[in-house]
């Protein structure tokens, strides 16, 4: 199972959030310059997420991002349920497009299921807090590419 860049780059946000005080805000082009990512990219990221109820953001002067909730409190299951757009792993995933003409007699759409059931329900036991493992290199790390860029 691959992730998209969407959500990699919400994995990323929420790091970076992570890093900071729960009432300090930061802008897209802060996280930008952090992990040198297009700030378009990041705005319609950090939009989703916060549409999600990940992130409260604060438009204008003085605004910026920051989490919504204590990382510990943050589920990267979910955040990967919200954030990816398409679990279909094979065509027969998709009813609507799936034009396979053995999926009534294939048994790949029900291993394949349990493959994504079983990698869900690892992912589903970590929080954010638990990607922090190392926040104070994690934030070390960031803040010397800020410098850099």
């Amino acid at each position: 199972m691959r992730l998209t860049m969407y959500t990699d780059f919400s994995l990323r946000i929420l790091l970076y959030l992570g890093t900071k005080e729960r009432v300090e805000r930061s802008t897209i082009q802060e996280i930008s310059d952090a992990y040198n990512i297009s700030k378009n990219h990041l705005v319609k990221v950090a939009h989703e997420l916060g549409k999600a109820g990940f992130i409260d953001t604060v438009r204008g002067r003085g605004g910026g991002i920051r989490l919504a909730h204590a990382p510990e409190d943050i589920n990267i299951g979910e955040v990967i349920r919200r954030m990816e757009d398409d679990f279909h792993l094979v065509e027969c995933f998709n009813p609507a497009g799936n034009h396979c003409p053995i999926t009534p007699v294939c048994g790949l759409k029900g291993v394949l299921g349990r493959a994504l059931n079983a990698y869900l329900q690892v992912l589903d036991e970590y929080t954010l807090q638990d990607l922090l493992i190392n926040k104070n290199g994690l934030k070390m790390i960031l803040q010397q590419q800020n410098i850099d860029t």
